[in-house]
């Protein structure tokens, strides 16, 4: 299974927690249309013997785009790959985006997957978020969204500074209410160089707390597995049959081409990234070249990564994989370092597969770098 990522470095405005790569300014976005079109057709060798089965438009904010650019890019990828007969093709798009003849629009597109950035269902958090959308419109475009696409994913934020267990309750019933058959849903984190650092930093708001964001993690997983979704993977839930294609074949080690300033790819021997910068993106695709740095992962990075990604799915970390992969030096190295999880009641073996406990689920990533071995 082979995915394409397309990174849309495009954002109205910058939300205050926000540190992927976007520029506010579209004066080039035409430009960047052709330049990721190039690219992709520039790449067509690295997948020739793949079929391409998930079509991604990341950012950003890819619903900047128009109707035409989408489907341009589309085009692009199809007449340079061979295609699955029925691709799972996802648009992220924000609300206010996101108008009737919009939706109608994407709905007679290939696009048969919206993730939608709702982030809250409350008017003050989005404020502080510097959200371009607001409470009405969040409301609106999953009423008529829901019309037109049966796969519908939204996001949802929680550790929020100052949301109440109570308010957290009321945003997870909100989304329940239109039916969606996917929820992604992440804590509030604070990177450096954020507005939201500043606002920090400054006194105007308060820092993010652990304990309420693990107190609403644990009140989001029992409410959505409550509805019949399933916890696939730490931050995702899905009803059976809509676990984000695109999403999981990251977390199974499958290959993907990131397309785009910033998109990384993985080819399963091998790490790549382009250049975060628009403009050298740019020049660097008008001028035939690929803006990339590539890094061969060593056995133990391949293993490091098997490890973060396997904890925090559903499908674990298989023993038997870590042996015949890696070796008993491995296995031997991961039980050592597991067995105190395994005494604290934070990870089980369950199958000759090591998962998280629900207790230690909210911990998995700090798990996850204590059973790292370190170059």
């Amino acid at each position: 299974m082979s995915g394409i990522y397309i990174h849309i470095p495009f954002c109205k405005q910058a939300c205050h927690y926000c540190d992927f790569h976007f520029s506010t300014s579209m004066n080039k976005k035409e430009e960047m249309v052709l330049a990721l079109a190039k690219e992709i057709k520039m790449r067509k060798s690295e997948f020739e013997n793949d079929t391409i089965e998930t079509i991604y438009f990341g950012g950003g904010t890819p619903s900047v785009l128009t109707s035409t650019e989408i489907n341009f890019l589309i085009d692009t990828v199809y007449e340079n790959y061979k295609v699955n007969e029925d691709p799972e093709i996802t648009l992220e798009a924000n609300p206010d985006d996101l108008s009737s003849e919009r939706i109608l629009e994407l709905s007679k597109s290939k696009i048969n997957r919206l993730s939608i950035g709702i982030q809250s269902f409350f008017e003050d958090d989005l404020k502080m978020m510097n959200r371009a959308h607001n409470s009405a419109e969040a409301q609106r475009c999953l009423e008529e969204a829901t019309i037109y696409f049966d796969n519908i994913s939204l996001d949802l934020i929680y550790g929020v500074p100052g949301m109440s267990n109570e308010k957290w309750k009321q945003n997870i019933e909100k989304a329940l209410s239109f039916g969606v058959p996917h929820i992604s849903s992440y804590a509030l984190t604070v990177e450096p160089k954020t507005a939201m650092n500043k606002m920090i930093q400054t006194g105007k708001i308060e820092a993010p707390k652990d304990e309420v964001a693990q107190e609403h993690f644990m009140i989001l997983v029992e409410t959505l597995e409550s509805k019949g979704f399933i916890h696939y993977e730490l931050s995702n839930f899905g009803k059976e049959n809509y676990f984000s294609k695109n999403n999981s074949a990251y977390w199974l080690g499958e290959k993907y081409m990131g397309i785009g300033p910033s998109a990384h790819s993985y080819d399963g021997i091998s790490r790549s990234w382009n250049v975060a910068n628009n403009p050298l993106y740019l020049k660097a695709i008008q001028d035939d070249k690929l803006p990339n740095e590539i890094e061969t992962l060593s056995e133990a990075d391949r293993y490091n990564e098997y490890i973060m990604t396997g904890l925090r799915t559903i499908w674990g970390v298989s023993l038997d994989r870590i042996e015949s992969e890696f070796g008993q030096s491995y296995l031997d190295y991961l039980m050592k370092q597991a067995q105190k999880f395994l005494n604290d009641d934070l990870v089980f073996i369950e199958d000759n597969i090591l998962k998280p406990t629900k207790k230690g689920k909210f911990l998995t990533d700090g798990i996850a770098s204590d059973l790292f071995i370190l170059n």
